[in-house]
């Protein structure tokens, strides 16, 4: 046991701290720059300390990289991640866009990871093309879970899936609309599709 005020907590706090100040700074770093554009050192000169600090914590900036991604999936996915299936689980969606427009930073930092991810060596693609498939997964089979339940008429596989993926490419496009002209009503117009797509839905009207 430790003498009093010798305790590992408080640095080990601080540690901690310092570690999110950092993945912070690295996002808005990346949000702004693109993960190229931004430096190890420009982070370190955000966050107020020495790239020497900074290494501790981080050895290279990829190993930054996917700490900032996994934050930003871990800040997103709670919104959705209830345990709701079948259409409440859509309904969150809603949720979800009024999320971004209080966190703009973020959608601007998936938003350009996604498009540099294009590219076959860009460091975030694997995480980027995984959370690709994991959403469409995961909506795809709620959307089945919901017809098996009753909530909407019986469909395939397939035309659960393409329901999906242009769900998904609404979002995407209404997203990159508002991050471009923030006076584009991203919850109001997410909210009006996503409304009508329900009905479609209980009426059994699927595409694919």
């Amino acid at each position: 046991m430790g003498q009093p005020g010798t305790s590992g907590r408080g640095p080990y706090r601080t540690g901690i701290k310092r570690r999110e100040q950092i993945v912070s700074a690295a996002a808005k770093a990346f949000a702004e720059h693109g993960y190229s554009g931004a430096s190890m050192r420009g982070i370190a000169a955000e966050v107020g300390v020495t790239p020497t600090a900074l290494l501790r914590h981080f050895e290279t900036k990829e190993e930054l990289l996917a700490a900032v991604l996994q934050w930003w999936a871990t800040e997103t996915m709670a919104i959705t991640r209830d345990g709701q299936g079948g259409i409440a689980a859509f309904e969150r969606l809603r949720e979800l866009m009024r999320y971004h427009t209080e966190h703009r930073g973020l959608l601007e930092l998936f938003t350009r990871f996604t498009g540099e991810a294009s590219h076959p060596a860009h460091p975030a693609r694997p995480f980027i093309t995984r959370r690709y498939e994991t959403v469409v997964h995961n909506l795809t089979e709620r959307l089945l879970t919901a017809a098996e339940v009753g909530e909407v008429p019986p469909l395939t596989q397939a035309q659960s899936e393409t329901e999906i993926r242009l769900l998904c490419s609404v979002m995407d496009g209404l997203e990159i609309q508002w991050l471009l002209d923030p006076g584009v009503d991203l919850v109001g117009l997410f909210d009006k599709y996503l409304t009508r797509t329900l009905e479609r839905w209980k009426n059994g009207s699927y595409d694919g």
